[in-house]
C-alpha cells in the first residue's frame, strides 16, 4: 500500500511570518479536522495553496516555508496574485459557486477566468504527479479542483483517485448553462469514486453525465471506456466529541473564569428568564439567506407582537470574500436591514437584534451554542451546513430547538429539527412560535435522536467511509464484464489467427465497426473501413461475415458490390460473394400491422424517437431522446409489448438505445451456428457491442474468440473499449 495524497485549495495549516521566521499553525474545524484520521503519520501528504501569493513570499523565506509545511505533512502549490484572482476569486467564486447554489444571475462566464482555472488545476495536478506512485491513493477536494482528476489520470491511468464535492451539484437545467460543462464533467470522471453530501446532488450529477456526455449509467456506476466510476453520497459529520466536551467544560467554568461574552449573555438571561435567544451563524454569503432571515424576523414580530421584548436575534456574520462585488452589496443590505429593524422595534431596555460582523474564537462559539435557546439556520442553498450539527452536539441537557432550511444538505439527516422553506415567511414565523412554545420533553426527545445519529456518524467516520469505498473500488473485481483484451492476449490471438487452417469471422457493424449517429443512415462505411474489410475478406481460408440487425436494402447499397458475406436483420437474410440476399429463416410479418400503431403512439409521446421498419422486424430508436425520459419510455414500451405479443412467436430485443420486435426463432447466434456447421473451422472469432450480439457469444463453441465492445456485463470472453480498438485489432489480422 502506497501513501495517501490529499489535495485541496488550501492547506490545513496557516502560515505566520514574523521577524523573518515562519510558523505553521494547524487549522481547526471543517475539512482539516475531518481528515485527521486519513492525514496522519508519515504515509500521507497534503498538497494545497499556502494562502500566500508568490509576490508575498520573499525568496529567502521560500525554503523555510517548505520546511515548516513539511513538518505538518504538507506541500505547497505556488500561485501568483493574478492566478489567485482568476482561479479563486474569478472562476471558482464568481462562476461555479453562484451557479452550483442556483444563483444564476450572479454567475460570470469569463473566458480568461476559465483559462486561468485550467492553468491552476494543471499546477495542482503537476504537484501530485511529481510525488505520486501508481500504488498511492489520491483524494481531491471541492469545486476549485474539478479538472485535477482527469489531468492526473492522463499521466497515471492506473492510480486510484477519489473526489469529494463539498457544495451542492445543481440540476441539469442549471448546470447545462455553464459554457464548459463537458470539460468539468470529464475532469471529474478522471476519478474512481466521486462523493457528494446527499443523494440529490448525486442524482443531479448522474443526470448531467447521461444527458451531456451520453455515457451509460447503471444505478450509481458510470461506464466510461475501460473504467467504471462509482458515484455515492457521504454526508459529512462533525467532531462530535470535541463540541460536546467543550460544551460541558463551558457549563462547568466558574463565573470568574468565564469569557466576557458568556458573562454578558448570562446577565441578560437572568434579567428575564423567560426570554428566548435565537442564534444565527453564517459566513456572510448570499447563499445563506441572512437578508431573508432578517425580513422574516420582522414579519414574525408583526405577526406575534406578544414576543416583543421577549426574544432576541443574535446574528454572527463571518466576513467572506469581501472583495467580490456581490458580497459588498450584501454587507450593505444586511447593515441597513439590521439598523432599520432595530430602529423600528427597539425600546429603552430591548434591542431585538445583536449583530456581529466578525470571526469568533472557538470558545465564544461554544458560548453562543450553549446559551441560545433556538438555532435558526435557514440558508437558501447549502451543501451541508455543519453549524446545525455543532449546535445539537453542544446541547448537553438535550434542550434547545433547531430550525433548519429544507435547502441545506444536513436537512436530509436531521428530520427531527423543524424544517422550513426559507422563502416562506408565514411558515418561518409559525416555526419560531412553535420553537418558543415547544415543551422541554419534546425538545429532549428530538435532540436525543439527533445526538445519537451525529455521534455515530461523525466526521472521522465520514472520512473513513469514503476512503473505504475508494479502496473497495480499487480492489473491485470486474471479471463479470469480461477480460480486457490486453497486448499479450491480442498477440496470442493474432498468432492463432495467422496459424489457423480455416478461419470464420462474425463482425457486427453499428457500435463495432462504426460509431452511432443520430441518423442511422449516415453511419455508412468510410474508405479506411472498406480497405480493411477488403483485406480480411480476400485472405485465403477465411470466411468473413458482416452480421447486423440492419435491413438488407442498406447493406445491399453499402456492401453488395464488395462481395462480402453478409447476414442482416439478425439472421433473416444471407448474401454470399455478392449474390442477392436470400431468406434463411421462415418468418412471418402479418404481426407488424398490429404492433406498428403501438410504436407510433410512443413516437408521438417521446420527442426524438423514431421507428425503423425492416422487412421482418420493427425497431424503435430512442438514442436522440432525453436519456432519463427515453429509458422510462423504453421500460413502459417493453411492458406494453410483452403483454401484447403474449404467446405469439415474437420477441423483444433491447439493444443499445433501441428496442426491436422480431420473430423469436431469429437471432444472430442461430445464424452464426448455421454458418459454423458448414465447414470445419479451427479459428472462430465474433465481435459485437450490444445485447443482440450476446446470442452469438452464447451459441458459438467455447473455444471461440468472442469480444464485446465496451465494458459491460457480457457472455463474451474478452472486451475492448471502443470502435477505434476494434479496428486496431482487425488490422493486426492482415498487417
Amino acid at each position: 500500500m502506497g501513501k495517501t495524497i490529499i489535495i485541496s485549495n488550501r492547506l490545513p495549516v496557516q502560515l505566520q511570518i514574523s521577524n523573518g521566521d515562519i510558523t505553521a499553525i494547524p487549522s481547526v474545524g471543517g475539512l482539516a479536522t475531518g481528515m485527521k484520521s486519513v492525514h496522519s503519520g508519515g504515509d500521507s501528504l497534503w498538497i494545497g495553496w499556502s494562502g500566500l501569493t508568490d509576490e508575498e513570499i520573499p525568496k529567502a523565506l521560500a525554503p523555510k516555508i517548505d520546511k515548516a509545511l513539511s513538518e505538518h505533512g504538507s506541500s505547497k502549490v505556488n500561485l501568483t496574485a493574478d492566478e489567485v484572482d482568476g482561479f479563486y476569486f474569478g472562476f471558482s467564486n464568481r462562476t461555479i459557486w453562484p451557479l452550483f447554489h442556483y444563483f444564476l444571475e450572479y454567475s460570470e462566464f469569463e473566458l480568461d477566468n476559465w483559462n486561468i482555472y485550467k492553468q491552476v488545476n494543471q499546477k495542482f495536478a503537476d504537484a501530485i504527479l511529481k510525488v505520486a506512485n501508481d500504488d498511492d491513493i489520491i483524494w481531491v477536494h471541492d469545486y476549485q479542483l474539478m479538472l485535477v482528476p482527469q489531468m492526473v489520470r492522463e499521466k497515471k491511468p492506473n492510480i486510484s483517485i477519489g473526489f469529494f464535492l463539498h457544495i451542492p451539484f445543481p440540476s441539469f437545467e442549471i448546470f447545462r448553462t455553464l459554457p464548459w460543462r463537458e470539460e468539468i464533467l470529464e475532469g471529474l470522471l478522471g476519478s474512481d469514486l466521486i462523493g457528494f453530501h446527499t443523494y440529490d446532488y448525486e442524482r443531479h450529477f448522474l443526470s448531467s453525465v447521461r444527458r451531456l456526455l451520453g455515457l451509460e449509467v447503471s444505478f450509481n456506476d458510470i461506464h466510461m471506456d475501460e473504467r467504471v466510476i462509482k458515484v455515492d453520497s457521504f454526508p459529512m459529520g462533525i467532531d462530535y466529541k470535541k463540541f460536546s466536551e467543550a460544551a460541558l467544560k463551558n457549563q462547568n467554568t466558574p463565573p470568574g473564569e468565564q469569557s466576557e461574552l458568556q458573562r454578558r449573555l448570562y446577565k441578560h438571561k437572568k434579567t428575564d428568564p423567560d426570554a428566548k435567544f435565537f442564534l444565527s451563524i453564517d459566513r456572510l454569503d448570499y447563499t445563506k439567506g441572512i437578508a431573508k432571515r432578517l425580513n422574516a424576523f420582522e414579519y414574525f414580530l408583526n405577526k406575534y407582537p406578544q414576543y416583543k421584548e421577549k426574544v432576541r436575534l443574535i446574528i454572527l456574520a463571518v466576513p467572506s470574500r469581501s472583495n467580490v462585488p456581490q458580497y459588498q452589496l450584501l454587507k450593505r443590505e444586511i447593515d441597513e436591514l439590521v439598523g432599520r429593524i432595530n430602529g423600528e422595534f427597539s425600546t429603552v431596555s430591548w434591542t431585538p437584534i445583536w449583530y456581529f460582523y466578525r470571526s469568533m474564537p472557538f470558545e465564544n462559539l461554544i458560548d453562543l451554542y450553549t446559551t441560545c435557546d433556538i438555532a435558526w439556520l435557514t440558508p437558501i442553498r447549502d451543501g451541508m451546513n455543519l453549524v446545525a450539527k455543532e449546535y445539537i452536539a453542544t446541547r448537553t441537557d438535550r434542550t434547545g430547538v433547531l430550525i433548519l432550511s429544507e435547502m441545506a444538505g444536513s436537512a436530509n439527516e436531521m428530520n427531527e429539527a423543524i424544517l422550513i422553506n426559507p422563502n416562506n415567511f408565514e411558515q418561518t414565523a409559525d416555526a419560531l412560535n412553535q420553537a418558543i412554545t415547544m415543551p422541554v420533553e419534546e425538545q429532549q426527545e428530538r435532540n436525543r435522536v439527533l445526538q445519537k445519529r451525529l455521534e455515530r456518524y461523525n466526521v472521522e467516520k465520514w472520512a473513513n467511509d469514503f476512503m473505504g469505498s475508494l479502496l473497495d473500488q480499487k480492489e473491485k473485481d470486474f471479471s463479470h464484464v469480461a477480460r480486457k483484451l490486453s497486448v499479450d492476449l491480442m498477440n496470442t490471438i493474432v498468432k492463432d489467427y495467422k496459424s489457423a487452417r480455416k478461419r470464420l469471422l462474425f463482425i457486427d457493424y453499428d457500435g463495432t465497426l462504426a460509431g452511432f449517429y443520430k441518423d442511422p443512415q449516415k453511419a455508412g462505411p468510410d474508405p479506411e473501413l472498406y480497405e480493411l474489410l477488403d483485406l480480411i475478406s480476400s485472405q485465403e481460408n477465411t470466411e468473413m461475415f458482416l452480421i447486423s440487425g440492419r435491413d438488407k436494402e442498406t447493406f445491399t447499397k453499402w456492401f453488395l458490390p464488395k462481395k462480402y458475406n453478409m447476414i442482416v436483420e439478425h439472421g433473416v437474410w444471407l448474401s454470399r460473394n455478392g449474390e442477392e440476399f436470400k431468406m434463411i429463416e421462415n418468418v412471418k410479418k402479418d404481426w407488424m400491422e398490429k404492433i406498428l400503431p403501438v410504436l407510433e403512439s410512443f413516437v408521438d409521446r417521446t420527442p426524438g424517437s423514431f421507428i425503423e421498419e425492416k422487412n421482418y422486424s420493427l425497431a424503435w430508436h430512442y438514442r436522440n431522446t432525453d436519456p432519463d425520459f427515453g429509458q422510462k419510455r423504453a421500460s413502459e414500451l417493453n411492458t406494453v409489448l410483452t403483454s401484447l405479443i403474449g404467446t405469439d412467436d415474437l420477441s423483444v430485443l433491447n439493444g443499445n438505445k433501441v428496442m426491436e420486435i422480431k420473430s423469436s426463432n431469429v437471432n444472430k447466434g442461430r445464424a452464426a451456428m448455421r454458418m459454423y456447421a458448414e465447414d470445419d473451422y479451427d479459428f472462430v472469432f465474433s465481435i459485437g457491442d450490444d445485447w443482440t450480439d450476446e446470442f452469438m457469444f452464447m451459441e458459438l463453441p467455447e473455444d471461440s474468440i468472442t469480444v464485446k465492445v465496451g465494458r459491460q456485463k457480457t457472455n463474451a470472453r474478452y472486451y475492448v473499449e471502443s470502435v477505434k480498438n476494434v479496428r486496431s485489432l482487425l488490422k493486426r489480422f492482415v498487417y
